[in-house]
């Protein structure tokens, strides 16, 4: 799921070299935490968080089959 979000963020941003992937793993939840340019940072969010709901939606698609809850975390 990292090397997913890794991918879909790279394709938005600019500055590909300040993102940064990484998973805190719990029980039955994995929170990703995604790290960008603080100017790239509006291209992550979207208009009304749109983009960020779109990657969120699709984390959860993808982890369907894991059983496991994953969300998606954007750290200044």
């Amino acid at each position: 799921m990292k090397d997913l979000i890794g991918y879909i963020v790279k394709a938005i941003v600019d500055d590909t070299e300040q993102v940064t992937v990484t998973e805190v793993e719990a029980e039955h939840n994995v929170v990703i935490e995604l790290k960008v340019a603080k100017s790239d940072m509006g291209r992550v969010i979207g208009k009304r968080g749109r983009t960020a709901q779109a990657i969120r939606t699709i984390l959860n698609a993808a982890s369907g089959k894991t059983r496991k809850r994953y969300m998606l975390e954007i750290v200044e």
